[in-house]
């Protein structure tokens, strides 16, 4: 990987290939097992006990809820403890929400399971670690490749998730998704031990989030993901109603959509 800096290729050290590769792979385990769960978890919470449009609604989305809620708070906090302990407690109370929503037979339980997993908001101090980890004239590229490994986590997943309900089951996936979470934990001992963290703990101060630009950007990015997620709560419902395709078949709608 390289890129140029003033009409001269600057290529990535071996440690900075290796560690955005880690962290691109943490970032794409973790999201895969959300991922997975989109195409098939309003039709599974529709069976739940107690289970109305509007909390099989909240169920899909609860966990972006918590997400963005806790993102900044626990992004600054690994500026002052690290970036290791925030990304490991974040894993951990990911595969701890997981699990609550797998043995979950009411819809509550979901919901609570989902908001569990949303709290343990790492993709900042993920972005953070590989700012730590790269030099800044390649710092553009290390996210893009970070960036574009979600984005194939989100196409397999789309896939895969359907086909993997069909056989095992919306509750499967939710353990496969805290697995994964345990495998993101466990990939954080392979990076290199040169990463330096920030020189001085950040400020705390929020006035910097609260440009105009920065919220009117903040502002499309909630109206993108909000269609997305309200999209996954009645698409399924329409494959399965009126196209009559049992559940383990919806990846071929999605396939060529992607």
């Amino acid at each position: 990987m390289s890129t140029k800096n003033g009409g001269e290729t600057v290529a990535m050290l071996p440690a900075e290939r290796r560690a955005v590769s880690v962290i691109a792979l943490i970032a794409m385990l973790r999201m895969f097992g959300l991922f997975a769960l989109l195409p098939v978890l309003s039709l599974y919470a529709a069976r739940l006990d107690g289970a109305t449009p509007l909390l099989i609604g909240l169920a899909v989305g609860a966990y972006g809820l918590t997400q963005a809620g806790l993102q900044i708070p626990l992004g600054a906090l690994s500026d002052r403890i690290g970036r290791g302990p925030v990304i490991v407690g974040g894993l951990a109370v990911f595969a701890a929400g997981s699990a609550v929503a797998a043995l979950g037979d009411s819809i509550w339980t979901v919901i609570a399971g989902r908001l569990l997993q949303g709290a343990g908001a790492i993709s900042a101090t993920l972005t953070a670690l590989i700012a730590d980890a790269t030099r800044e004239q390649v710092r553009t590229r290390s996210m893009a490749v970070m960036g574009i490994g979600i984005g194939l986590s989100f196409m397999i997943a789309l896939i895969a998730g359907p086909v993997l309900a069909g056989f095992f089951g919306v509750p499967a996936l939710f353990w496969l998704a805290a697995a994964l979470a345990a495998a993101a934990a466990l990939m954080l001992l392979t990076l290199p031990g040169s990463i330096e963290p920030p020189a001085t703990p950040q400020s705390w101060n929020l006035r910097p989030a609260l440009r105009p630009d920065l919220l009117r950007l903040d502002g499309y990015v909630f109206l993108l993901h909000a269609i997305l997620t309200a999209s996954f709560v009645a698409l399924p419902f329409l494959l399965t109603d009126r196209l009559e395709l049992p559940v383990g078949a919806h990846w071929k709608i999605y396939v060529g959509a992607l």
